[in-house]
């Protein structure tokens, strides 16, 4: 990649972080999407001042060769995309050489879920399952998941102010430091207050320490919970429970909550907002998993839709 190339680059990233409060692990995919079609001009003559439509095609054809998947190179292309619009606005170019061009799409895959009694067999696990402090927080962290569908890692960092006063609702930080609401069920709530009791007696056993400012300490640099730990933790519960643990993910219980609520009549809008999506096509895959569901429910229990 060259000084110049580098330059577009890094100052599209910058602009991304100060004008649309992109987070950094989205800056940083887009960094590599971008300094890969970069270096690929390179070693093809170009440079992304004089890249042509062609060109950008031509790189496509290369990343599909190269054996990447759909959503890879629909997301590289929307990198491309992206950087280009900017330097238009900037007037680094005069014309957009990704206007108009047809991505590679996306596969269609519907999100994995649970049912509402593996749900309930993931939480009894969690219940039943380790020391009792274990089961204080395994407990804490299946119930709060469910009942607000939070992403692992606001999960595993929520602040232990945010419990404090049982809440009815609890304040969550998420992508690009955009802050929302969620609501806590009963169950979530009597959790948190059994955890959040033992939690603090834990911690002033331990004085003189500063006490941990996170609900769930851990014992890495950030202070919390790894995204790791509970990753094992969950497949742990999974296996308890008599559940494929390769088919439960902290993300399976997050698409259980969205599905669950939109099979019981909540608004595609509301769930969009408890989830944090910024746009609502994210939070409209849960129809297409709802449809499948009642598609399969007709052909298990139509009586002319069986064999004959």
């Amino acid at each position: 990649m060259t000084p110049a190339a580098g330059r577009w680059i890094s100052t599209f990233l910058e602009a991304q972080a100060a004008e649309q409060d992109a987070a950094r692990n989205t800056r940083l995919a887009y960094g590599r999407d971008l300094s890969d079609w970069a270096d690929w001009l390179a070693g093809h003559g170009g440079d992304l001042a004089r890249a042509s439509r062609d060109e950008v095609e031509g790189y496509l054809v290369a990343c599909e060769a190269r054996g990447l998947s759909k959503a890879t190179r629909a997301r590289r292309l929307s990198a491309i995309r992206q950087l280009y619009r900017f330097a238009h606005e900037e007037g680094w170019r005069d014309d957009n050489p990704t206007l108009k061009l047809a991505g590679p799409g996306r596969a269609a895959r519907l999100p994995g879920t649970l049912s509402v009694a593996e749900v309930e067999a993931l939480l009894a696990a969690a219940r039943d399952m380790g020391r009792p402090e274990d089961r204080l927080r395994n407990t804490c962290l299946m119930e709060v998941l469910y009942a607000t569908g939070l992403r692992v890692s606001e999960l595993v960092g929520l602040p232990v102010a945010a419990a404090r006063g049982d809440p009815r609702m609890i304040l969550v930080t998420g992508k690009g430091g955009k802050e929302r609401m969620v609501p806590l069920s009963p169950p979530a709530r009597a959790a948190l207050r059994a955890w959040l009791a033992h939690r603090d007696a834990a911690e002033a056993a331990r004085a003189p320490q500063p006490p941990s400012r996170h609900l769930f300490p851990g014992r890495g640099a950030e202070g919390h919970l790894t995204r790791q730990h509970f990753f094992l933790l969950i497949k742990q519960m999974a296996a308890h429970a008599g559940l494929n643990p390769a088919a439960v993910t902290p993300h399976t219980l997050r698409h259980a909550f969205a599905t669950h609520l939109l099979a019981n009549g909540a608004d595609l809008r509301v769930i969009q907002t408890l989830l944090g999506h910024a746009d609502i096509s994210t939070t409209e895959i849960y129809t297409h998993v709802l449809d499948e569901r009642l598609r399969e429910l007709v052909l298990e229990h139509h009586p002319l839709a069986r064999d004959p």
